[in-house]
């Protein structure tokens, strides 16, 4: 899932047999899936610390198939199966016990980790009588509760001590990482960070990827590269664009090279899987998605005077916070100075229209409107002449920066030349155009 940490997904969805099996599939609240699984897995009679554990052990399963989305990453439209070969029992309709339920009401919101992992663990399983395995054995939990053993004491004893345990974990809509927005180059964002991130981690397995070096949220060239290498080698069309077939392509691989299906599995640790740039933006967040927000706001805004004027930081201060504030009111939306996605979609169509609707070589206290999209190594077109023309001027007043051609071809000399602009201004060298670079270039060019 697109979640920094998993998350309790609301529902989840059971596919009433094998997964190439065509059958029902059905919709449930997680708590209830839950229930029916440990009243058809194990028994009310046993001792409550080997429920525990059993409950605790097939809701990291279960959780560990939702965060991986080990079945919808081979494009199927559930997160588990009923079939006991390959995932755990579920009967529709089938009867739930009341202590079961109890304990699951209070505990469905657990799970084990390995101890500084941030995966639910694949908490493998078997009766320990008809069929052994490597994980826990359900009648074996039986044997320790009844030595006194406790729950956590018991999945120690089966899965290691370098186990934790996550409790209280939040309750959200389970949500499809794959957001229906394709990624190429010029998108930016988290999913590009997150997508850079898991391809140089298959990189480690599949050499033949170009590492990619700029890890920050803006889908450059050597994306593209690397995307395209991926392609190439499983057969995908080759076009350097994440769609829906090679997202879910990357998190399949992804998932296998670093074993988060297998109970022994290399495992993500937090600052692999930790968000420089958040989908939802609120006060105290910065990065990228905020210079974008910022920038969107504040061309609106020129238009609209009941928007506040506000800098192009990268930082969601309170000035930022009273734009959204502002925007909300004006078109009918709930106040809450939050930017979800929703409503950042709608203040980029409202950008958009805005941008349409001026004259032709219109020129104001903004400048040239950003084209919406980063601008980066291997573009062409008017946006990128502009801005060539743009870093000419100022580098004619501005010693040891490089004049380049003005051809409208974004090739390594522009990119010399943004990155140099950047340091020259203090902002991160990424060698590509985003809104706050933009703002910037234009309203240093038009003032000298």
């Amino acid at each position: 899932m697109a979640v920094t940490t998993p998350i309790i997904p609301s529902t989840i969805t059971v596919h009433l047999a094998r997964p190439n099996v065509p059958a029902e599939n059905v919709t449930v609240p997680f708590s209830d899936y839950i229930k029916n699984v440990a009243s058809s897995e194990i028994y009310p009679t046993w001792p409550e610390q080997a429920i525990r554990a059993n409950i605790l052990a097939q809701i990291s399963f279960a959780l560990n198939r939702v965060y991986t989305e080990y079945y919808r990453s081979r494009g199927y439209d559930f997160d588990i199966t009923n079939n006991t070969a390959i995932d755990q029992a579920f009967n529709k309709d089938g009867e739930v016990f009341d202590n079961i339920s109890r304990i699951v009401d209070e505990i469905f919101n657990n799970y084990i980790v390995r101890t500084g992992r941030v995966e639910p663990l694949y908490a493998q399983f078997c009766d320990g009588y008809i069929t052994m395995c490597n994980g826990l054995s359900q009648w074996g939990t039986v044997r320790l509760a009844n030595q006194g053993l406790s729950a956590q004491d018991i999945l120690r004893y089966y899965y290691g001590n370098d186990i934790s345990f996550v409790y209280n974990a939040p309750v959200a809509d389970n949500i499809p990482s794959y957001q229906g927005v394709a990624l190429r180059r010029g998108s930016f964002g988290d999913n590009v960070l997150t997508i850079k991130r898991e391809l140089n981690r298959i990189a480690q397995n599949y050499p033949a990827i170009p590492k990619i070096e700029n890890l920050n949220g803006v889908f450059d060239l050597e994306t593209e590269n690397a995307v395209k290498v991926f392609q190439g080698i499983f057969n995908l069309d080759v076009d350097g664009i994440v769609g829906k077939a090679t997202w879910y392509k990357i998190k399949l691989v992804y998932a296998a090279v670093k074993g988060l299906s297998e109970l022994t599995g290399e495992g993500l640790t937090i600052s692999e899987v930790e968000r420089r740039y958040i989908r939802e933006l609120s006060i105290g967040k910065r990065g990228v998605d905020v210079e974008a927000l910022q920038y969107f706001l504040a061309f609106i805004g020129y238009f609209f005077p009941n928007l506040p004027p506000i800098p192009i930081t990268g930082f969601f201060g309170e000035m930022t916070r009273d734009a959204v504030f502002s925007f909300q009111a004006a078109y009918g939306l709930p106040i809450t100075g939050i930017v979800d996605a929703a409503l950042f979609n709608k203040i980029v169509e409202v950008y958009q229209s805005v941008v349409r609707e001026l004259p032709p070589n219109y020129q104001s206290a903004i400048g040239e409107p950003f084209p919406g999209e980063f601008i980066t190594e291997g573009d062409r077109g008017e946006s990128v002449r502009i801005m060539q023309n743009y870093l000419n001027i100022i580098a004619a007043s501005r010693p040891g920066l490089p004049t380049i051609a003005v051809d409208g071809i974004f090739g390594p000399k522009t990119k010399a030349a943004v990155t140099a602009f950047q340091n020259y201004i203090g902002f991160e060298p990424t060698g590509a155009i985003g809104p706050a670079e933009w703002a910037e270039i234009v309203i240093l060019g038009n003032n000298l």
